[in-house]
C-alpha cells in the first residue's frame, strides 16, 4: 500500500460531538503526518486544523495533558502524544499482533528488499500498525500509527474482501472514491521535498461491478494489487492475514516505486500471501485450504 496524506488544513466544526469524539479528534490531529513532523503542535495550529475555538482545544489539551494522553514541551509550548495513550496502547490485542509479525514482516522486507507493512481497517481508513524498512537508499517511509484513506489501497480492498454483500455494498458506497483522487508525487513517499503540483492517478475501479470483480480476484489470488491507483509512480501488494475465527484482521503490505518493483509485483504478492498464511497459523487461524489454493511461494522457517 502506497501512503501519502496530509492532515485537511482545517475541518468545520462539530456542533453535534460528543466531548469524547472531540477529544479523540485532538489526538487523531496530534498523531498526524504534519504533528509528528514537526514533533508537535500548538494551541494555535491544532484549533485551526480541528475548526474549533482556540480556548476551548486549549482546555481541553491541558486536560488530556494531566491525563498524561498529551505532552507539551516547556519550551516549544507544543503538545504531542503522550506516554499514557502509548501505554494503554500497549495493552490491546493489536499491540500483541505487532510484536509476532515483525519476524514475518522482516522476512518479506529482506526477500523483496522493499518495505513492508502491518495495517488494520478503521472505518473508511486503513491504519499502519508496524513498518520493516528496506535497505534502498530511496524507499519509502516508516508510517506507523498513520491512517490514509483506504479507498484506492491494496490493504483497504482485502481488508473488506470477506465481508457479505450487503456490508461491501455499504462500504463502498460510502467510501468509494470514483473521481480519481490528487496526491502529491512519489518522490515524496521516498522522503525527498519536491515542487512538482500534485497529480491524478488512475483507478481501475470505476464501478460497483468493477469492485466486486476486484474481490473476486483477491479471493482467486489470495492478494491484491495496485497501480499507481493511490499514488503516482507507486505501486504496491497486500495480503490477507486471518485470526482463529477465519476472519480478516490485518494486512501485510509491501508498496515501492513502480519503475524499481513493478516487474516483480506478481511475484512479491505470492511471497507476501504465503507469510501472511504462516504468520496467520500463529493466531490461530486455519490456513490450509488457502494453502492448498495459493500454493507455496518459499520454504517455512
Amino acid at each position: 500500500m502506497s501512503k501519502l496524506q496530509t492532515h485537511p488544513e482545517a475541518r468545520p466544526a462539530r456542533r453535534n460531538s460528543s466531548g469524547l469524539r472531540r477529544d479523540l479528534e485532538l489526538l487523531e490531529i496530534l498523531g498526524s503526518p504534519q504533528a509528528l513532523a514537526m514533533s508537535g503542535l500548538g494551541v494555535s495550529k491544532v484549533s485551526e486544523l480541528a475548526g474549533r475555538d482556540k480556548a476551548q482545544v486549549s482546555r481541553t489539551l491541558a486536560t488530556l495533558a494531566e491525563a498524561g494522553l498529551v505532552t507539551r514541551d516547556a519550551d516549544t509550548l507544543q503538545y504531542s502524544l503522550g506516554y499514557g495513550l502509548y501505554a494503554l496502547a500497549a495493552k490491546t490485542a493489536e499491540a500483541h499482533m505487532v510484536g509476532a509479525a515483525t519476524p514475518f514482516l522482516k522476512r518479506i522486507a529482506m526477500t523483496t528488499h522493499e518495505t513492508t507493512h502491518l495495517c488494520v481497517l478503521r472505518g473508511g481508513t486503513v491504519l499502519t500498525l508496524k513498518s520493516e524498512m528496506s535497505n534502498h537508499t530511496y524507499r519509502a517511509l516508516g508510517w506507523e500509527g498513520v491512517s490514509v484513506d483506504a479507498w484506492g489501497t491494496s490493504s483497504g480492498r482485502v481488508l473488506v474482501s470477506d465481508w457479505d454483500e450487503d456490508a461491501l455494498r455499504d462500504w463502498y458506497e460510502t467510501n468509494a472514491t470514483i473521481n480519481h483522487p490528487t496526491t502529491e508525487p512519489a518522490a515524496l513517499l521516498m522522503g525527498q521535498s519536491s515542487s512538482v503540483p500534485p497529480v491524478r492517478v488512475s483507478n481501475k475501479i470505476q464501478s460497483y461491478a468493477d469492485f466486486q470483480a476486484e474481490m473476486a480476484r483477491i479471493h482467486e489470488r489470495g492478494y491484491a494489487v495496485v497501480d499507481e491507483e493511490f499514488e503516482s509512480g507507486v505501486v504496491g501488494v497486500s495480503a490477507p492475514v486471518y485470526d482463529f475465527k477465519q476472519r480478516i484482521v490485518a494486512t501485510f503490505n509491501v508498496s515501492a516505486p513502480k519503475q524499481r518493483f513493478g516487474r516483480h509485483l506478481e511475484q512479491a504478492g505470492v511471497l507476501t500471501a504465503a507469510v501472511a498464511l504462516e504468520f496467520s497459523e500463529t493466531l490461530g487461524a486455519d490456513t490450509s485450504r488457502r494453502r492448498a489454493r495459493t500454493g507455496e511461494a518459499i520454504p517455512r522457517k
